[in-house]
């Protein structure tokens, strides 16, 4: 399985959807089964949460950077 694909499948299905954020707020574990569409192990899965809490903190901090950018340019 590569687990840099589920990671970039789970981030893009995560980032458009509210109601993933929030459970994937609250369990990680459960909300990319559900996105993923499958149970799995747990050396797996906590890699697949770790890469999507990266990767979505690192969209957090690209925003706000482009935001403080474009705040800068007026």
């Amino acid at each position: 399985m590569d687990v840099k694909e589920q990671i970039t499948k789970a981030v893009d299905k995560i980032t458009r959807d509210k109601s993933l954020q929030e459970q994937f707020k609250k369990d990680p574990v459960k909300a990319l089964e559900n996105v993923l569409g499958v149970d799995l192990p747990d050396d797996i899965i906590n890699q697949v949460v770790q890469g999507v809490k990266a990767s979505l903190t690192a969209d957090k901090i690209s925003d706000s950077v482009d935001a403080l950018k474009g705040f800068l340019k007026k």
